[in-house]
């Protein structure tokens, strides 16, 4: 058994450490004088206490000597990197349109500018100007969401996630909600069903099974207690074969015959007519269906904010903008005007299919993707040298079929028809070329397959074909003109 010590540090090891100057000596170095004064003296102390202690549990691991050269450009690059904005804009050459980890939607340009209107000065957020006197955010944007929807009311929170907490909380908090076992479903992020009905403190009773739910086991389970059914649409994940599953039609004639609150989780929504999203059930299906509460994003397949639409009638959208939990879930006004400004768009669905990213990349023609792609390709064999293969690791480029993805948790079996532009580097491996091209400016994410990175132009935005070449260029380290 060993002593539980920690074994002597060797005498190199020693001189190391004391080789090594103090925070107060190493702001004294001449080399600092720049970063102290562009990022200020403070967050340069930081800084080089930051890269001494690393330097110092470096040395005590036995994995680095004591050799302080570069140190104060050590301190600059740590002090950057902090200093800089961590959040960037980046080039989405994956193919997946609505990418989580990517922001998910692009908004259009009309959002854009209407966020850059209520940013950069006040506004009538909570200010009845016909009267006065206070008015409440919510106006902005439920006569829209009503026109578009056809519901009798609606009310905005942060997320769907939000939305779907605030109506258990007020519809099933302390009473059991009712859910197929098949629609426990978990998004990324760790949102379980299961979780957040706990956390609402609504009491979870599952009926059926994973692959077959029927309206009889609903039947079954509706007690005295029983305050909601809640239907949840399984948008990231689809279970096949030998399945049954009970329609919104169906439950909301069963919930109103026990006068039951119904409420449908819709998860992505849709509001547009996509041939793409044929599948995918719509915000006004739902309505129409009966559901008395309709809760979907905003920033998923609607193409815009970050946000979670709650739609349905008036009385239980009033209860729900009355309890307290809705005012923690509010939305700021640049997220009203992104929401207002895309909304309005759906009022013109040629317009939106247009306008709004999210929708115009689901919705390219082949001939247009295999254009844009051949168009990146050239541009790539120019900045790289006609696509030789060097001793710099430049790279042979080709341009294929491919398919790409809705993502969002939406339709989780489609596969968009599409076309990528492939690079095969030389001299490095494809996925050193990846990672060099999340560092260059902006950054390029692509996909691999295989032995090769695929660019896949649907998610390339227009006019982005450029960076791409320049990040290349970057990555390559070939001077630019």
């Amino acid at each position: 058994m060993g002593s539980g010590k920690k074994s002597a540090l060797s005498q190199e090891q020693t001189e190391a450490l004391r080789a090594l100057p103090s925070v107060e000596e190493l702001m004294e170095f001449p080399a600092l004088s720049a970063a102290i004064e562009q990022y200020g003296r403070e967050l340069t102390v930081d800084s080089a206490r930051n890269v001494l202690e690393r330097l110092r549990a470096s040395i005590i691991a036995g994995k680095e000597g004591g050799n302080i050269a570069g140190l104060a450009e050590a301190v600059a690059r740590e002090a950057a990197r902090i200093f800089e904005p961590s959040l960037k804009s980046l080039i989405n050459a994956s193919g997946v349109v609505v990418h989580t980890n990517l922001g998910r939607s692009v908004l259009a340009d009309e959002a854009i500018e209407a966020v850059v209107r209520v940013a950069s000065s006040y506004s009538n957020l909570e200010y009845n100007l016909d009267e006065g006197k206070r008015g409440s955010r919510h106006d902005h944007i439920t006569r829209l969401v009503m026109a578009l929807t056809g519901a009798e009311d609606a009310l905005v929170v942060n997320n769907n996630a939000a939305a779907v907490l605030l109506a258990l909380t007020v519809f099933g908090g302390g009473r059991d909600v009712i859910v197929s076992r098949g629609e426990l479903i978990e998004i990324g992020g760790s949102f379980r069903i299961p979780d957040i009905m706990a956390s609402s403190s609504a009491r979870l009773v599952e009926v059926g099974t994973t692959n077959k739910t029927k309206l009889s086991d609903y039947q079954r389970a509706i007690g005295p207690a029983t305050a909601m059914l809640l239907h949840v649409h399984t948008s990231n994940y689809k279970v096949v074969g030998f399945t049954a599953e009970v329609d919104v039609t169906e439950m909301t004639e069963l919930g109103h015959a026990h006068g039951l609150v119904v409420v449908d989780d819709l998860g992505s929504g849709v509001l547009a007519e996509l041939p793409a999203l044929v599948d995918e059930p719509s915000v006004h299906d739902s309505l129409a269906a009966g559901a008395d509460v309709v809760t979907f994003s905003g920033d998923k397949l609607l193409g815009g904010p970050q946000a979670g639409i709650i739609v349905g009638k008036s009385e239980y959208i009033e209860k729900m903008k009355a309890h307290p939990m809705a005012r923690a879930m509010r939305v700021d006004k640049m997220t009203l005007a992104a929401l207002q400004a895309t909304l309005a768009m759906y009022l013109k669905p040629e317009e939106a299919l247009a306008k709004i990213p999210t929708l115009r990349m689901l919705s390219e023609t082949d001939e247009s993707l295999k254009a844009r792609a051949e168009e990146l390709a050239a541009g790539l064999k120019t900045a790289l040298g006609a696509g030789a293969v060097d001793e710099s690791g430049a790279a042979a480029i080709g341009v294929e079929r491919a398919a790409s993805k809705v993502g969002g948790g939406a339709l989780p079996l489609l596969e968009l028809d599409s076309w990528v532009c492939t690079v095969s580097p030389s001299g490095i491996t494809v996925d050193e070329l990846a990672a060099r091209l999340r560092e260059t400016d902006p950054p390029v994410i692509g996909r691999i397959h295989k032995e090769l990175l695929l660019l896949d132009v649907r998610t390339i935005l227009p006019g982005q074909t450029d960076a791409v070449a320049r990040a290349f260029q970057q990555a390559f380290e070939i001077p630019q003109p």
